[in-house]
């Protein structure tokens, strides 16, 4: 039986780990071959580990084990040069472009934004809000020139519709990617590229669940845990779980990719267990 998006073609960016692999292995199962784009290195203003280069082979190898064909490279989304050229060698070798995820984002320590350094500020800025915007430019032309129509989905988050203390940068560039998605959803229509945006609330990922993070959401306690953590968390939601799993997020964004959405364009779809509502 065909998969909901057999034969199709996807790029991924922050396909190393997390929600980036989650949303490529999804897809992988249900037909799609995979680009597969990972900065795999560490950035000044992050306080927890990032993605390495053997955790975009992982992602490879989990793709080839759905069966289908999968490219990698090793490409910072703020480089539009090396992020097109990557793009463009990976259409050339799979022979097409049906479906976007700019997924790529960082965090950065937290600080009120009148205190935040320049550089803290710009990184986030740069990668969260540009850097979706330059994967979304790289595949474009691909997409348009296949003549089918397709799908663009931007990772946003919750705090692209709400604010939060303290993270203003990732806040602004969250709520910059609605605007990108939207003004891209009116753009594309004529060609029948539809743009959506993904909304998750926490989410089970490395990027949450690290010693910086559980001393944010628990400062007095000397060495928290996830376990520590899961109360607080749990807070910001309305329903009773304290963060969403990345297949969570992937089923919205295989729904979004799929035909099964081929009317739906210019929504902001929230993930959030009722996170909003609060």
């Amino acid at each position: 039986m065909p998969g909901r998006v057999d034969g199709k073609v996807a790029f991924i960016t922050g396909a190393a780990r997390g929600q980036g692999r989650s949303h490529a292995v999804r897809l992988a199962r249900e037909g799609a071959d995979i680009i597969a784009i990972d900065a795999c290195k560490q950035f000044d203003a992050v306080p927890f580990p990032l993605s390495t280069p053997d955790d975009l082979v992982e992602t490879a190898d989990l793709v080839r084990a759905e069966g289908r064909r999968v490219f990698t490279a090793e490409v910072d989304v703020r480089d539009y040069d090396l992020l097109k050229a990557a793009v463009d060698n990976a259409v050339e070798r799979l022979g097409r472009l049906d479906i976007i995820v700019a997924n790529a984002a960082i965090n950065s320590e937290g600080s009120p934004l009148a205190a935040m350094a320049e550089s803290d500020w710009q990184d986030v800025i740069d990668i969260n809000l540009s850097g979706v915007w330059k994967s979304a430019k790289a595949g474009i032309p691909h997409i348009v020139a296949g003549g089918r129509g397709g799908s663009i989905v931007l990772t946003s988050s919750v705090g692209g519709l709400k604010a939060y203390p303290n993270i203003g940068n990732y806040v602004a560039a969250k709520h910059g990617v609605v605007g990108v998605m939207r003004a891209l959803a009116v753009e594309l229509a004529p060609q029948f590229i539809r743009v959506n945006s993904v909304h998750p609330t926490q989410v089970n990922t490395p990027m949450m669940l690290n010693d910086y993070g559980y001393s944010v959401f628990r400062p007095d306690l000397d060495n928290p845990t996830a376990e520590d953590i899961a109360p607080v968390s749990q807070m910001m939601n309305t329903l009773p779980i304290p963060w969403v799993e990345p297949d969570d997020v992937a089923n919205a964004v295989l729904f979004l990719a799929s035909d099964e959405s081929r009317y739906i364009t210019g929504v902001a779809l929230p993930i959030d267990a009722g996170a909003l509502l609060k």
